[in-house]
């Protein structure tokens, strides 16, 4: 059996920044591709999700950068994505980009890695069905890939089946496209960073 002994030493001192934190990271990337001209995150989150989130909006023509800055043409001026917009091992890359996904009215496929591709999708598709997304789940099994095609969305009151923040805030980017108020009715409260960017936004 090895023991580990610490002992206090010298009084430390300094500062440190820790890494940005990695689900805010997604979100706010998204928020600024939404938004026609240039921003800049600060802060942002390393590490391979991400890159993929990154990627993936390079595809719709937004050009976001490790350093976090984001040029966009804004989100009704999105590009046709010319390729699958690959996510990696990212779930929180597909679940919310099918939200943004959805307001584009033409055809984006979301793909991911072998463990991604066992991941469930279902959870996903129907509330963004609910707002009147067309939403395929291209395997037997419901999960990736999945090819949403969207535009004309109309609120709704959507009630969450299962405790996703994930979910929720694909619901609520998608919404922002929609006619009419979405609504989304948590049976648990769920993490809120989605809805305290947006209010920081001024939505």
């Amino acid at each position: 059996m090895t023991s580990l002994v610490v002992r206090g030493g010298v009084q430390l001192s300094g500062s440190v920044r820790p890494p940005g934190d990695k689900s805010i990271s997604h979100r706010a990337l998204m928020l600024a591709a939404c938004a026609a001209g240039t921003s800049r995150v600060r802060g942002l989150g390393p590490g391979a999700d991400i890159a993929s989130t990154r990627e993936c909006l390079g595809a719709w023509g937004v050009r976001a950068e490790a350093d976090g800055a984001v040029d966009s043409p804004g989100i009704d001026a999105w590009e046709v994505p010319e390729v699958t917009l690959d996510c990696g091992n990212s779930g929180t890359t597909m679940r919310l980009l099918a939200g943004l996904a959805a307001r584009r009215p033409y055809p984006s496929v979301l793909d991911g890695d072998v463990s991604l591709r066992r991941r469930p999708m279902d959870r996903v598709a129907r509330p963004l069905r609910a707002l009147g997304a067309d939403v395929q789940l291209l395997s037997r099994d419901s999960h990736p890939p999945i090819l949403v095609s969207g535009g004309d969305l109309r609120g709704a009151e959507v009630e969450m089946e299962v405790a996703s923040a994930q979910v929720k805030s694909a619901v609520l980017l998608a919404g922002l496209g929609a006619e009419g108020e979405t609504t989304v009715v948590e049976r648990v409260p769920t993490r809120d960073h989605t809805e305290r960017l947006l209010s920081w936004l001024g939505v």
